[in-house]
């Protein structure tokens, strides 16, 4: 069990389709017995380089090696083996149906889902995005997330992780079954709040997309350099504040480049609106 963020071995994993209650007047509720044995026993210092080449290969630093038992080192292995064999899966359902997936990131607090609110109302009625949007929406507990995306009209699953602190290539395999994307889609994957494990763990995605609000500190990707590593993107949310903030902009952007130098970064409100063309022409230009 992984006490810094609560990521358990028996975390009973349950899948939920949001479009059930209408189509067929019940909650059409999964139970997974999630096998997870995740014995960390640190303070989440991986040093797990989450490189897209598609290689998804994991390297462990010597400083964390020497911190940890050689069996625990090699049970983190399997897991992510294992996880990185069943993301490859998902990877090739997305590319067989042409599908862009977006893996959503973020801290609690940070805007996530009103981000994905306003980006799926405007895409739907953007005549020049001619595709589907699905969302795969990820919780510890409750649906409140997915009631909202659900207003959209939009068609979502909900996966409640219970105890576990991040989603894996598996359960979202299973909610992809039940979701059906179309061909040609657009799915977003609003993994669990938290800037941590969600970092080690490949679904499938085209893309880790971070979402950092002006609330939060330019100090995040320092912070959390192994989740900026891992993202293609970052989304500076809030923007609208930063008039009564102390909050450096530019200081974040540079911190956020010195960790990875790839990294695109918008900046943007999801309240006012403001900067959000930019991201949905990168949306439209990656789903093709």
């Amino acid at each position: 069990m992984c006490t810094t963020c609560g990521c358990s071995d028996d975390a009973n994993v349950t899948l939920k389709n949001m479009q059930a209650d209408e189509e067929h007047g019940h909650s059409h509720d999964h139970e997974h017995s999630h096998e997870h044995s995740h014995e960390h026993g640190h303070s989440h210092e991986h040093d797990h380089s989450h490189e897209h080449g598609h290689s998804h290969s994991h390297s462990h630093a010597s400083t964390v090696i020497e911190t940890k038992s050689s069996k625990t080192i090699q049970l983190e292995k399997d897991i992510l083996a294992k996880n990185d064999l069943l993301a490859e899966r998902n990877r090739g359902f997305f590319s067989g149906r042409k599908i862009i997936a977006l893996n959503l990131v973020s801290s609690p607090g940070s805007g996530k889902t009103s981000l994905l609110e306003r980006t799926i109302a405007d895409l739907s009625q953007d005549q020049t995005a001619k595709f589907s949007i699905a969302v795969i929406e990820g919780d510890q507990e409750t649906d409140n997330d997915a009631q909202r995306i659900k207003a959209t009209g939009c068609k979502v699953m909900q996966i409640n992780t219970g105890a576990g602190c991040h989603l894996e290539a598996e359960i979202v395999s299973r909610a992809l079954e039940e979701l059906d994307p179309e061909f040609k889609s657009l799915i977003f994957i609003e993994n669990v709040g938290n800037l941590v494990c969600p970092a080690l763990f490949d679904l499938g995605e085209e893309a880790k997309v971070v979402i950092l609000s002006t609330t939060e500190g330019e100090d995040k990707p320092l912070k959390y350099p192994h989740m900026f590593r891992a993202a293609k993107i970052l989304l500076i949310n809030k923007i609208d504040l930063l008039p009564y903030l102390k909050f450096d902009l530019q200081k974040c952007i540079d911190n956020a480049l010195s960790v990875n130098p790839a990294l695109k970064v918008f900046q943007l409100s999801a309240q006012e609106g403001t900067g959000m063309d930019a991201w949905y022409d990168w949306i439209k230009a990656s789903v093709k």
